[in-house]
């Protein structure tokens, strides 16, 4: 599995991941985009659901909400950018023959310290992502299996990436 990495996006802490898929861009594209593909790998949260950025919705209602950012326009198959719970996601894909492609996600932190821990949960969910382009069973995302995601971001910690954010679903005295 490729491990995520710790950059800075026009000045703003970010982790980057890139993937290469031996499939044609526009399947790449139907999976990051459309809502029935993302059901099988894209984080769930309580609060909030991908939006075309400068936008973001609800989960069970699917409306915006009234926060509001810049809004940077999808370019099919190519780009898509949307807030998520504070961040900023951006995914870019590049063909490289007629057969694969390579996915950039670039997520641009709300605040530095949630770094190892969105990269630990990207790496599963890319993971998922991974399985459903292959025709694999992908069930979702993984946040209800913490023992996957603790040894993932401890790895991410050990090797130096900004830490310290709260994670959700822990509790004191306990990881």
């Amino acid at each position: 599995m490729d491990r995520g990495s710790y950059i800075v996006h026009d000045g703003r802490p970010a982790v980057q991941f890139q993937r290469t898929y031996p499939h044609p861009i526009q399947r790449v594209w139907t999976a990051i985009a459309e809502p029935g593909e993302l059901a099988h790998w894209f984080p769930r949260s309580s609060d909030s659901s991908p939006a075309p950025a400068g936008r973001s919705s609800s989960p069970a209602t699917r409306t915006p909400s009234r926060r509001r950012g810049p809004f940077w326009p999808t370019t099919p198959p190519r780009r898509l950018a949307c807030t998520w719970a504070g961040d900023e996601l951006h995914f870019e894909l590049e063909p490289i023959d007629d057969h694969s492609c390579l996915l950039t996600l670039i997520n641009v932190l709300e605040a530095r310290d949630t770094a190892a821990r969105n990269a630990a949960g990207w790496s599963l969910c890319l993971g998922d992502l991974d399985k459903l382009l292959a025709g694999k069973p992908a069930g979702g995302p993984q946040v209800e299996t913490p023992q996957e995601w603790r040894p993932l971001y401890d790895a991410y910690v050990a090797d130096g990436m900004p830490s310290g954010a709260e994670i959700p679903g822990k509790t004191e005295g306990h990881p």
